[in-house]
């Protein structure tokens, strides 16, 4: 834990118990967000519990940081983000046996079963992005401003508008050429 002069005036007043409500409390309001970061960064249900252990024990080390002047989604984005796209390289370079085992089958089952078409195409559609492509997506399906994914991202309003504009585009064709196949 940072030093008591590093952290805010409310901070310093807080017991133990007092901060870890708070975090309970804001983590549990902005769980989507956790939810669609793994969902989208893991395909199996082992990767993505992994996944989000790493994200929330990222949070609550970097929680005595978190400045009440911004929204608390933009901050829990940009690390539950950054956790994500390190989780997903380490995994990339391990050296793996793909083993089809019944659970994984079930999980796939399950999984898409309960989803309408066009959101699995959205969700292959996301799969096959890059790192920065996948987390702008994340961003702006979440209902965010360009000034906001900007933010969390680290590049300009102008950038994020034209990378929006062409995932659009890609997107369309990738819908009307999956309507047609089927």
């Amino acid at each position: 834990m940072l030093a008591s002069a590093e952290m805010s005036a409310p901070e310093k007043e807080m017991t133990t118990t007092e901060h870890q409500e708070r975090f309970q409390a804001l983590l549990n309001e902005h769980k989507r967000i956790l939810y669609k970061v793994c969902h989208s960064y893991c395909r199996n249900r082992d990767d993505r519990e992994d996944l989000a252990q790493e994200i929330i024990i990222q949070l609550w080390q970097s929680f005595v940081r978190f400045d009440d002047r911004y929204r608390f989604s933009t901050w829990m984005y940009r690390i539950a983000l950054n956790v994500a796209i390190s989780f997903q390289r380490r995994e990339r370079t391990r050296t793996r046996h793909l083993i089809w085992d019944d659970e994984r089958v079930l999980d796939a089952v399950d999984e898409t079963e309960s989803q309408p078409d066009d959101v699995r195409v959205l969700y292959q559609f996301i799969e096959r992005l890059d790192e920065l492509n996948k987390a702008l997506v994340l961003l702006y399906l979440d209902g965010n401003s360009y000034k906001e994914i900007a933010d969390v991202l680290g590049i300009s309003e102008t950038n994020v508008a034209s990378k929006i504009n062409r995932l659009k585009n890609s997107l369309k064709r990738d819908f009307s050429g999956s309507r047609q196949a089927g």
